[in-house]
């Protein structure tokens, strides 16, 4: 069954492929962005009925219930968020400042909380609501000093939030998932020493390809996460 879609930083990298994979499936797709105009910079020649952009910024918290409000009026109500808008900064004991930490808990625990309370009460009433946040291997442990703790503190916490979800609307189908994929081809981790190899990295299609199927289940398929790892480790 199609939905409407609100998927954050959708204009680029992973959020483009998510993007292009709900249109795919027949979704309609609301976009949140700092600056919108690059929605159609990425989609030229989207159907305006099926793919529109808003302003979305994490330094800006009243963007978040104003995406809703606006989507909602012109798209309709949305019954699936996907939280897809992240940074990483390498910040540690050692590297970083407080702003580059404030910067991780900001974008990536902050914003994604604001727009899970804003959209909920229109999840709820769906009947079949979900939320989806792209998370990382990184939430599920502290693999070794070549790894951001700060990213994997943010990504823990875009976890334990996603899970809660569930617990807010369950008997309404209310259900959330939080995927946490391995080291995914893009920009964002191009240069970061430590990094996957490129050529054994997830590409951004392989991870839309999973939240289509997150999108696709009925209620009584509930995924509280799913673990894509690019990596042979003991656990994960």
């Amino acid at each position: 069954m199609d939905r409407i879609v609100m998927i954050s930083g959708g204009a680029r990298g992973l959020g483009a492929a998510l993007t292009a994979r709900c249109l795919a499936d027949g979704h309609r797709v609301s976009v949140g962005l700092r600056r919108p105009e690059a929605l159609a910079e990425a989609f030229p020649d989207a159907d305006p009925d099926q793919l529109q952009a808003y302003r979305f910024d994490a330094d800006a918290p009243e963007t978040a219930q104003a995406w809703v409000d606006a989507t909602v009026a012109q798209m309709g109500a949305p019954d699936a968020l996907v939280n897809n808008a992240g940074i990483l900064k390498m910040v540690d004991f050692t590297r970083g400042t407080d702003e580059d930490l404030d910067d991780l808990w900001r974008v990536n625990v902050k914003a994604p909380f604001r727009l899970i309370r804003a959209a909920l009460p229109h999840l709820k009433a769906s009947g079949r609501g979900r939320v989806v946040s792209i998370a990382s291997t990184d939430a599920k442990r502290y693999r070794d000093p070549s790894a951001s703790l700060g990213y994997v503190m943010t990504k823990g916490a875009l976890l334990s939030m996603t899970q809660a979800v569930r617990f807010q609307g369950w008997d309404e189908g209310l259900r959330g998932t939080a995927i946490c994929p391995g080291a995914i081809d893009t920009e964002m981790i191009a240069d970061i020493p430590g990094v996957t190899p490129k050529d054994k990295r997830l590409r951004p299609e392989d991870v839309a390809e999973i939240v289509s199927l997150v999108l696709s289940l009925p209620n009584q398929a509930s995924l509280p996460e799913i673990v894509v790892n690019t990596r042979l480790e003991a656990f994960i």
